[in-house]
């Protein structure tokens, strides 16, 4: 009988793991409908009133996105003076769900990353997560390697999809 070989365990691919940089903290998101007339009116005195009266230390050292869940149009003004009553609780604040907070978090340490370490090398990125990685990510990732990758693929390296293969020089 022929000796069966792993050929993906002893190949040249280098994973990229975006779960690898997953930002750790609490992520929590602030619905400032709930403090609209009806969840669309802002009327200021009352908006005032809501912000001096909510704990905002319960986002203590939180990652915290600010939104509005309803249709209405709320002034810029509005989600600043949310961000000033967080800034000395939360440890990093976005406008937008989530996923925008994590996208935000996700650029910041992205730029960090020694992509040079896959000089001329073949690349995958890793594509099933366990967490919820933004695409925004993935986008950002890919940019940066192909700088430096010979190539990059996605997925898993049993079923990889190719997105870049270097000129030839």
């Amino acid at each position: 009988m022929e000796e069966i070989i792993n050929k993906v365990a002893s190949s040249t691919l280098e994973v990229f793991d975006l779960e690898d940089y997953y930002p750790k903290g609490v992520r929590t998101q602030i619905d400032i409908s709930q403090w609209l007339l009806e969840g669309f009116l802002l009327k200021e005195k009352d908006f005032r009133e809501h912000l001096k009266n909510h704990d905002w230390t319960q986002y203590q050292d939180q990652l915290v996105a600010i939104h509005c869940s309803t249709d209405a149009i709320v002034p810029a003004w509005a989600s600043i003076l949310v961000t000033i009553q967080l800034a000395p609780f939360a440890s990093k604040i976005v406008n937008g769900t989530i996923e925008d907070l994590d996208a935000a978090l996700y650029e910041g340490l992205l730029a960090n990353v020694d992509y040079s370490v896959y000089k001329n090398k073949a690349v995958i990125i890793k594509g099933c997560s366990k967490k919820p990685v933004p695409m925004r990510a993935y986008v950002i990732a890919a940019s940066n390697l192909q700088t430096y990758a010979r190539s990059i693929m996605y997925g898993e390296a049993c079923s990889a999809v190719p997105l870049y293969k270097a000129p030839k020089l």
